[in-house]
């Protein structure tokens, strides 16, 4: 049986305007209240709980677009993509199915658990100073396996992970859905192993430990140059003033002539097409590439001018669809040490 949520009509008056997501987590067997269940925005600082009544209320911004995540421990995370503060939201609550926790017993793979531990920190948090600085608070719940056939080390946590970012001031609660790193030539018994993919995919929630001036210069120093300041200047059409410089097969190009931003009626988001692959430089010496995936020549004729890619970028600078372009290069190296929340300073920023 899967999560359930049932949307009920509020009623109020005409002339008030919600600015809140209201409902109630219950269980979905005996439909007794779940008090301290987690709700947030996956990605952002902003969250909840419910009380003893299973209730919840929080806060609601029609250009957040990010998904709201509900989750309970010893139950299945509900995620919720869609939501409206004209529902009131009844959440059933499904505990684990007891066979997921059936104990496997895997044959050595040939890699220990303290390298496997290594290469997941490496490419979870990252080699950057935020990066080191994070340390897995419940590393024990992982469950890390080697697959000798494919070549991959993949990973799973039956709770979420809790990581603190010492650098940056950040406690993240991350509920990881895949973690596959993918090899290339290997040698177990030198232990040499190249790195050639890696995958990735869960919800987070950030809570701020600290705001102090030093803390809000490492988060700057951060934000600059980072998928989410990129997003931002893009859809402000800003590039030139936050210091992009756009390349096409290595030449330096006018960003009009491969980028178009539109406007959506109603709405703070804006529409960009892009003429990928491209290359993102950001202050002389960041580089990125902006690639999307391999289109056949019918569909990308050499020497076409049109744009092959569209996505739509929110005021917060979320993007989607994720899968309508991917990074390389500097970009594509943060990991979870360098992330910011989607929320991060909104209000304070040019972006």
């Amino acid at each position: 049986m899967k999560n359930s949520v049932f949307f009920v009509a509020l009623l109020t008056s005409l002339f008030s305007f919600s600015q809140t997501l209201k409902g109630v987590v219950l269980d979905a067997k005996t439909k007794a209240p779940i008090e301290s269940a987690s709700i947030y925005y996956d990605n952002t600082t902003i969250g909840t709980s419910t009380n003893s009544k299973g209730e919840f209320e929080i806060e609601y911004d029609q250009d957040l677009q990010s998904s709201l995540i509900i989750s309970f421990l010893g139950y299945q995370k509900l995620t919720i993509p869609n939501y409206s503060p004209k529902q009131f939201y009844k959440v059933l609550l499904d505990e684990q199915n007891d066979m997921l926790d059936e104990v496997v017993i895997y044959a050595d793979d040939g890699m220990s658990r303290e390298l496997k531990l290594k290469f997941f920190r490496s490419q979870f948090l990252g080699k950057s100073v935020n990066g080191r600085s994070c340390k897995i608070l419940n590393e024990d719940d992982l469950t890390l396996r080697y697959n000798k056939n494919t070549k991959q080390l993949m990973a799973s946590s039956k709770v979420p992970l809790i990581i603190m970012n010492e650098n940056l001031k950040y406690k993240i609660q991350f509920e990881m859905k895949d973690f596959i790193l993918g090899f290339g030539n290997v040698n177990l018994e030198t232990e040499h192993f190249h790195l050639e993919s890696l995958i990735y995919t869960g919800t987070s929630f950030f809570e701020s430990l600290d705001n102090d001036s030093t803390i809000v210069n490492k988060r700057n120093k951060v934000y600059k140059g980072s998928v989410l300041h990129f997003m931002r200047t893009l859809a402000k059409q800003q590039l030139a003033q936050e210091d992009y410089q756009i390349f096409s097969k290595g030449f330096k190009v006018d960003p009009e002539r491969y980028i178009s931003v539109k406007s959506i009626k109603n709405s703070d988001a804006v529409e960009v097409k892009l003429r990928l692959p491209l290359s993102v430089m950001y202050n002389n010496k960041y580089q990125s590439e902006l690639l999307n995936r391999q289109l056949t020549s019918e569909e990308n004729p050499s020497n076409s001018s049109y744009f092959n890619t569209t996505i739509t970028i929110n005021r917060f600078g979320n993007y989607s669809p994720i899968e309508a372009m991917y990074f390389s290069g500097y970009m594509s190296l943060m990991r979870l040490g360098d992330t910011l929340p989607l929320d991060y300073e909104l209000s304070n920023t040019n972006n």
